[in-house]
């Protein structure tokens, strides 16, 4: 009922049949580009937001109140004061590198979000490897990382940058491993074919325990990838300043800043999609009636409601447990995540195998 590929299909035609074939393609990838910039900017701003909000409901505060009604343009606010701030930068910086290390992680990120479905024809790029598309894109961000922390010429962002990488190069194993369990039941690499999949029932209640063990495994691990507390080693305040972005300030800040809060909003999509059926709707076998009302809500709604309960989520994380030492977070993926993968993908192709998933 809510399908988008007639409208895009429209444009495009439209596009085609006032301009020549090159411009018409031309033209369309700046507007693709132009709207994912616009998503980019808006979620920086809603995630920030949220997240003082959030932090001042489990804090028992009241949050931003101050600017606008209940304190919504306190991000738009923070967004110019960063802005117009002076670049201030050391002399003893790689400077090429020192500059070119932020947009590492703002282009990973808009490229892993380039493939992800909010609706059915509602994508920018659907290939056939769009999974192994995103895992790919998104690594490429710890470049940005250890370029920032290295050309910085400062000890405390390097040795924040080699943590977040020692930190990413083992936690991306523990997201592959549980991303692929769901593969296994999907028989497909390709997001719209992922989501088509689970057009009766999501693949959490699917794939019985398997399927609950690699979601959990993956929010584990998908936090521990985006940096973020308790695996915020690279960022450790009370012993790094800043970590990796301490010699930053003002736009080139700032982009470090938001790619943050956009993996965390990509991380809880690839969530939504894989795990919690993407832009379908909930369904009850048996009870048509309900599924019919289900099936009325606007698959967007679906998506994006289930991208803020990930997101919630992983929020809850930061502000109910403690930050891991190093030794621990290398532990826990070493020792006990990775393990537990590996196994569990062995229970699901066992599963898949006998036919006994729905």
């Amino acid at each position: 009922m809510y399908d988008f590929t007639g409208m895009i299909q429209g444009i495009n035609n439209w596009l085609h049949s006032i301009m020549p074939d090159t411009a018409a393609t031309v033209t369309g990838w700046v507007l693709v580009g132009a709207v994912y910039l616009g998503i980019f900017a808006i979620l920086g701003l809603v995630l920030v937001l949220a997240e003082r909000k959030i932090a001042a409901f489990f804090q028992l505060r009241l949050g931003p109140n101050r600017i606008g009604p209940w304190g919504i343009f306190q991000t738009v606010a923070d967004a110019i004061k960063l802005l117009l701030k002076e670049p201030v930068g050391t002399t003893r910086a790689d400077s090429f590198l020192y500059n070119l290390a932020p947009y590492f992680v703002i282009i990973s990120a808009l490229l892993s979000m380039s493939v992800l479905p909010f609706a059915k024809g509602l994508q920018a790029f659907d290939i056939d490897i769009g999974v192994f598309f995103v895992i790919a894109m998104s690594s490429l961000g710890v470049m940005g990382i250890l370029l920032g922390g290295w050309a910085s010429n400062n000890k405390y962002a390097l040795l924040g940058a080699m943590r977040s990488g020692a930190q990413m190069i083992s936690y991306e194993l523990s997201v592959g491993l549980s991303i692929l369990t769901i593969v296994l039941m999907a028989g497909s690499l390709q997001m719209s074919e992922i989501v088509e999949a689970q057009r009766d029932y999501w693949f959490i209640f699917k794939g019985h325990i398997p399927a609950i063990i690699a979601f959990m495994i993956f929010v584990i691990a998908g936090t521990a990838e985006t940096n973020r507390t308790p695996f915020d080693l690279t960022e450790a305040e009370s012993e790094l300043g800043a970590g990796f972005h301490t010699e930053y300030s003002g736009l080139k800040f700032a982009f470090f800043f938001l790619s943050e809060f956009v993996n965390m909003f990509i991380i809880s999509a690839m969530a939504a999609i894989i795990f919690l059926g993407g832009w379908m709707p909930f369904h009850l076998g048996g009870l048509e009636g309900f599924n019919h009302v289900m099936d009325f809500i606007p698959p967007i709604f679906w998506f994006l409601g289930k991208v803020a309960f990930m997101i919630f989520l992983i929020m809850w994380f930061r502000w109910t447990f403690p930050r891991l030492r190093i030794d621990q977070l290398l532990k826990l993926e070493w020792k006990y995540l990775l393990p537990l993968n590996l196994m569990n993908i062995l229970l699901m192709a066992f599963l898949v195998l006998m036919g006994w998933h729905l």
